[in-house]
């Protein structure tokens, strides 16, 4: 299976389970550190497991609605990381579950691995991951792939293509969130 950037402010952790949390893209709006505010914004669209059975389907449940979505044990892990979370939503669309996740930080590289050097922002990343769109610059290397941001620029934004939930044997989290 293809992996993208980590996704360590929503469901990096869901690793921890049997089964696997997968969606099919992730999405970043970051205001960068400037006036003293710094957020986040992440969108995670589609969100399935790829459980082979009950009780790994019961994990990823446990681990995405009740630890990732109700916990403070998750705000206070990812307060650890430097990441202060201020919101976290789960929504039905068209019967997808997307998630969307709200934070501040005070150092722009713990947001993926975004990198300040004036007077640019920019992410590497391996060349083998797609980018959706983005409103920085793509220059692609034989060994890496990277965006560049002028520092100009308010809002930095981009997304990524995660996997091919249309194939395989994926069950969709929509129908099983509770949206009351």
């Amino acid at each position: 299976m293809k992996k993208i950037i980590i996704l360590s402010t929503f469901l990096g952790l869901s690793l921890l389970t049997n089964g696997c949390l997968i969606f099919h893209s992730v999405a970043y709006e970051i205001k960068p550190p400037k006036n003293g505010t710094s957020s986040a914004t992440v969108i995670v669209e589609d969100i399935r497991t790829d459980a082979l059975n009950s009780d790994e389907l019961k994990m990823d449940k446990e681990n995405l609605f009740d630890f990732m979505y109700k916990s403070d044990e998750f705000i206070d892990q990812m307060k650890d990381e430097g990441k202060t979370i201020t919101s976290r939503e789960l929504t039905v669309q068209d019967g997808k579950l997307y998630g969307k996740i709200f934070f501040n930080f005070d150092d722009i590289e713990l947001v993926e691995g975004i990198v300040y050097e004036k007077p640019f922002y920019y992410l590497t990343i391996p060349p083998e991951d797609s980018v959706i769109s983005t409103n920085g610059e793509i220059v692609v290397s034989g060994q890496h792939k990277r965006i560049i941001w002028d520092n100009t620029i308010e809002v930095l934004k981009f997304k990524m293509f995660s996997d091919d939930v249309e194939s395989g044997n994926l069950v969709g989290m929509a129908e099983y969130f509770d949206q009351d």
